[in-house]
């Protein structure tokens, strides 16, 4: 079978034991298939109780400690994680399924393949479906423009081409930074509120900069409007799909 990126995956039967080095897919497994997870990032917060072996962070993991664990599968994304360290595992013959994400839709089909061909369940997950049911309804309250910060000195954006980036169009508002260069443009709080006419609202997201009430809202201009925001609504693809609207939309207003 081939995985997001194309790659042939050998997997002659259903993994047991699976490393994930991407949070939001570390919970979704733990939600779905518990008891397959033998590793994961420092990073991988949800669920709380979850009891592996860590291996380190998403740009640097411990190879040597994912190896030893002997897993069958382990899960990557193409954004989050390494290419070099895709390639490493995969040269000592451990098996690796990179999944590619970059819109709300992408989310629902690799996530989808992720379970039903990589981890061999035969039906798709219930939180998936209603997952989908929750981002196919109509904007709530279109029109705002909103702006995404994801890290500063220097100021670092979200951009065109994002998972964020469509999920802020999903919610039917547009993103001041998308034209900017590349995907995460790099731009000054002075150019990115100027663009296209202003903007309604900054998001602060707490990751993967924590930005918080003493660190971020002071670096924009008295009367902009700043809303800290959790990163997990913005940022995770899984069952917190299912939350992130109604969240977004409640405190963005």
């Amino acid at each position: 079978m081939l995985d997001d990126l194309g790659a042939p995956v050998e997997l002659p039967r259903s993994p047991r034991r699976v490393v994930s080095l991407v949070p939001s897919l570390t919970e979704a497994i733990a939600a779905t298939v518990p008891g397959v997870l033998v590793g994961a990032t420092d990073w991988c917060t949800h669920p709380a109780d979850l009891a592996v072996e860590r291996v380190r962070g998403t740009k640097n993991p411990d190879l040597a400690r994912i190896r030893a664990l002997a897993p069958d599968l382990v899960i990557a994304n193409e954004e989050e994680n390494r290419k070099l360290d895709v390639e490493r595992l995969r040269a000592s013959g451990t098996e690796v399924w990179v999944t590619k994400i970059d819109s709300v839709d992408e989310a629902f089909s690799s996530l989808g393949r992720l379970f039903g061909d990589a981890l061999g369940l035969a039906e798709q997950p219930a939180w998936l479906a209603r997952a989908r049911e929750v981002w196919d309804a109509p904007a709530a309250r279109p029109g705002l423009r909103v702006a995404v910060p994801i890290w500063r000195d220097p100021w670092i954006w979200v951009g065109r081409q994002t998972y964020a980036d469509d999920l802020v169009q999903r919610l039917g508002w547009a993103n001041a930074a998308a034209d900017g260069a590349g995907r995460y443009p790099h731009a000054e709080v002075a150019d990115i509120l100027a663009a296209g006419g202003g903007v309604d609202a900054v998001l602060l997201p707490d990751e993967p900069y924590p930005f918080g009430p003493d660190d971020g809202p002071e670096a924009f201009p008295a009367g902009t409007r700043t809303v800290p925001v959790p990163g997990r609504a913005l940022f995770w693809y899984g069952p917190a799909m299912i939350e992130a609207r109604g969240v977004l939309e409640y405190l963005v207003g």
